[in-house]
Parts: C-alpha cells; structure tokens; sequence
C-alpha cells in the first residue's frame, strides 16, 4: 500500500489510466540492479528513484574521478576519489526517502555475479567493457531476468532489451565479441549523450515493471546525436544461445588475453620495482593522462607508437600499461608483429589495478 505521502508524490503517475495506483504500486514492489554508477548509472539512477521503483541496487567498483564530471551528473568536485555507490546512495536517499538503495562496492565476476543478480527483478546498466556485458546477460539467461542494455560510443547511443520474456539475448545480437573494444576513456564521448540513453534505458525498466507500451526486445535503438536521427533494427532469437548453464572466464572469451601476450600482474611488477630490476614501462596513454597520474614510465601514446618504437628496448624486460589493459594490448601487437618485439609484458588491469601505495609517482 502506498502511503498518503506517496499518493501525493507519485500523483502525476497516479492520474494515468495507464498507470494508475496499481502501477504506482508495482513499482514499490519492484527490485531493480543497476550495473554501473558512471554517465550512464547516474541518470537512470535519478529517474528510477524519482519514478519510486521500491529497491535499487548499485554495483559499481570505482572511485570518482575528475574526468568523470564531464558527464557523471550525479558528483562534483569535492566528491573526487570517493566510491561511487556511496556518494550515489547517499544522494538518491535524500532524493527519495521512500525507497530502499542497497550498494554493491565491487565489480561483477562470474563468482559473485549469480548471488547478487538471483536477488533483484531485473538488470539495466551499461557496462563499458564486452567481458561484463557477456558475462551479465549469460547470468541473467540462467536466472531468467529481462537485462535492459544501453551503450555509448563519441556521440551515439543503443538501446535494447535482453531476455525479456523469453525474448533474444544479447549473444542473439553479438554471437561473438570484437578483438579490442575502446572505452570512453580512449575514445571520448559528448557529455550529454550519456544522460540521453540512461533516460531512454530508464524508460524501458519503467515499461516493464508497468506491462505498458513496446519493449525494445528483439530491437536495438540507435540514436546520433549529431543528426538527431534514430532507426530500430531488428535481430532474431537464437534458441542455442539459451542453453548456458554456468559462468565462463570473460576475460579469455573477449580475447583480451592471448597466449601471444605475456601478462605481468601489479604486485609482480611492484617486486621488480623493490629488487630494482632492469626495466623499462612504457604508457601508452594520453599525455594528459599521464600527467595526471604516471608510475615512472616513459610516456608514448598509442597513436604515436610505431614513429617512436626506437625508444623501448629490446634486450630487457618491457612493461606496457595503460588504464585498463586494452590500448596496452594493442600496443604490444602492433610491435610484436611490425618490429619483432620479444621482451614486452602487459600489465593486467592497467595502471587502474595498481594502489597509491604500490605506485611512485603522481
């Protein structure tokens, strides 16, 4: 039952046939999971709080940064190097006092995935890497959970609908995954393109939890901010793609790691760095990035690697990092293949799995 208070909050709800009180009551039953507390998160997180969809959970493992606020509309300055999920709780708590906020202050794995999702209704985020997008939609194939999808890259946007009654995954769409994926943290994106497809995927929870209107099942929505155009395409269900019965190693299945790559993990290189070691790192990422937060390395942006491979050397151990793994990978390729490298390492996570205590330089 709601509440005269929430009566009075929700009327506007209330007074649509389509919804009416029994809507507005289905949402306070509801449980939602919101993957991810970044430019995505952070508006469809507003909007299912303000709309009283009666408890959310936040999973989202990161801290805020500055280059966050760009379009990450839920923090502000002050708030920089907190965890996201509490600065988020805290705030949607204060935004809605008639809802429940439960936050999950890690990052999904397929060894803790099935316990947290078996919880909730269903699933809507957007994560920014393939590895978790696979690895949520086969958790929720095995759970029977709908997972509401939404993705940005530089300045357009998808949305859709997995699993929903039965309906196409998200393997239906993308059988196999791409070799490398950028993020935006490689490639940019508009500010406000984020906050126009966490509405749209908030939109589509919001249609479901209700029964109302069209979901976006079996259909991708794709819109261009630079245009304003938008079109639907069509992809069809895949029955073999409903046959999983347990959580696979995402990370292996996307190919980010490769028996042709060797990999180095944080703490060994920190070993090297304290048995001083002869070695050389190489950053691969933006020269702002690196002036922002470096560990000693020499500074050479992907996009420049091949005029300047005649600074790594070849006759000791090379370690190659970047923010997450991924252009450090690619990197490693190019000069594996185009100059015979041997000695390179990639460092496992990127510069974002090494602690402000494991690092020597800021």
């Amino acid at each position: 039952m709601l509440s005269k208070e929430e009566i009075n909050r929700y009327s506007r709800h209330i007074i649509l046939p389509e919804i009416g009180m029994d809507g507005q009551e289905k949402l306070k039953h509801a449980k939602v999971l919101v993957i991810g507390a970044g430019g995505l998160g952070c508006p469809l997180l507003q909007y299912l709080v303000s709309a009283g969809v009666g408890t959310i959970g936040i999973v989202d493992d990161d801290v805020v940064d500055e280059t966050n606020l760009q379009r990450q509309v839920l923090y502000n300055k002050e708030e920089v190097g907190l965890k996201k999920v509490e600065v988020a709780k805290k705030k949607l708590q204060l935004q809605n006092p008639y809802i429940h906020l439960a936050s999950h202050a890690l990052r999904l794995t397929s060894q803790n995935a099935l316990d947290i999702i078996k919880d909730y209704d269903l699933v809507i985020g957007g994560p920014d890497n393939f590895p978790t997008r696979y690895l949520v939609n086969d958790a929720c194939v095995m759970l029977n959970k709908p997972f509401v999808f939404g993705s940005i890259y530089k300045f357009e946007g998808q949305v859709s609908v997995f699993n929903y009654k039965n309906g196409p995954t998200y393997r239906c769409l993308f059988p196999e995954p791409p070799k490398d994926s950028p993020n935006c943290s490689e490639i940019g994106v508009l500010g406000v393109l984020p906050g126009i497809i966490g509405t749209l995927m908030a939109n589509e929870a919001l249609k479901i939890i209700f029964g109302i209107g069209e979901v976006l099942s079996g259909k991708l929505f794709v819109f261009d901010t630079l245009t304003s155009q938008t079109k639907i395409i069509s992809f069809e269900k895949n029955q073999e793609n409903f046959k999983i019965d347990r959580l696979i190693d995402y990370e292996n299945f996307c190919m980010l790691k490769s028996n042709l790559i060797d990999e180095i993990s944080a703490k060994e290189l920190q070993t090297l760095i304290e048995k001083r070691e002869t070695i050389q790192i190489i950053d691969v990422r933006e020269s702002s990035e690196f002036s922002e937060f470096n560990i000693n390395g020499i500074n050479i942006p992907l996009k420049t690697i091949s005029n300047n491979a005649d600074k790594i050397r070849k006759d000791i151990p090379v370690i190659v990092h970047c923010q997450r793994g991924g252009r450090s990978r690619k990197a490693i390729e190019l000069l594996q293949k185009d100059f015979g490298f041997t000695n390179l390492y990639n460092l496992t996570g990127g510069i974002e799995a090494i602690t402000p205590s494991e690092s020597s330089v800021r």
